[in-house]
Parts: C-alpha cells; structure tokens; sequence
C-alpha cells in the first residue's frame, strides 16, 4: 500500500532519484527468506525501501502499528499522548514517544504547515493540570478568574473544510 501511494510513476531511489532500480529476493538456495520491500538502485547501487526518507525509516515497529498511531493522533479532538498511544497499540512507552514525536514532526512539514484559508474560527484553551486536584489554597493562589497562571495557553485556528493549526502563546488578548 505504502509503495503505490510513494511511487505512483514506479519506483524511484530516494539517494539519486533514478527510476531504474530492482527487487531483492532470496535466491532459491538460501536459508534464510528475503527481506521483504527490499529494492536496489541500478545507477547509485545501494539498498532501499519505501520507508527510506520518511517518517517510518529506521524504525523496527512494523507499519500497521504507525498507520494506527497517526490515524490516532490526527483524530483525537484534545490530543494523544504518548502514554496513550503505548497503552493503545501495545508498545512500550519508549516505542510510542518515537512515533509520537515522529508523527508531530511530520505535521510540522508541507503540505501540512501552509496558511489557512477561506472561513476560519478561532478559539484558545489553556493546557495544564485540573483544577479540583489541587489543593484549595493551590488553586487560589494558581487560578485567577478565567486566567490560569500555571497553565499553557494555546490558540487553535480552525478553517471550515477541515484543517486545524494550534500553537503555543505567550499570553491570550484580543490584540493577538
């Protein structure tokens, strides 16, 4: 699936960009299988798979498992963490922090980062822990009205076809 999506026009080596490359299989002989996806550059001869120069290269967790974890990740409303992610796929903690910061860096890439357009809302949350587990005299001193002092303010903008940008503020007025 991965290799028709990348290399609609046939295959092409992500280290010289020539389209003349061919599939590795094991020979009859051999004990050991082939590695599967593995092709080879005729012209810059070296090795190489559909994962090489994306998000998924050098990574061991197989891709039904990334392909969940970015579905995950772009479709939850108030975001997913990593713990999330470990619990939800059945990795370990390490595994899921990889992909998640794989995954944010990718969203942070075209065509992903371009402007918004059209019709846009906007709105702001502050991000941080809840106020009924902290202690009454924590929570005078922290939570003044609508303004949280130990909270992370984030604006997100949202166009009406779909697309959603957040980022972090240093403080939310009206003026910006």
């Amino acid at each position: 699936m991965l290799e028709a999506k990348r290399w609609k026009d046939g295959v092409c080596c992500p280290h010289c960009n020539a389209k003349r490359a061919y599939k590795l299989e094991a020979k009859a002989d051999s004990k050991k299988g082939g590695r599967k996806g593995l092709w080879k550059c005729a012209e810059c001869r070296k090795q190489f798979t559909v994962t090489v120069g994306t998000i998924f290269e050098d990574s061991r967790i197989p891709l039904n498992k990334w392909l969940l974890a970015i579905h995950l990740i772009c479709s939850s409303k108030k975001g997913f963490s990593a713990h999330q992610l470990h619990r939800s796929l059945g990795i370990t903690y390490k595994s899921a922090w990889f992909m998640a910061h794989r995954i944010r860096y990718a969203m942070r890439q075209e065509p992903l980062f371009s402007k918004l357009s059209g019709t846009v809302e906007v709105d702001e949350t502050y991000v941080g822990g809840k106020a009924k587990n902290m202690h009454k005299s924590e929570r005078e001193k922290r939570i003044q009205g609508r303004v949280c002092v130990d909270k992370t303010p984030v604006v997100t903008l949202v166009e009406r076809s779909g697309r959603v940008k957040s980022q972090y503020k240093e403080s939310v007025t009206g003026e910006n």
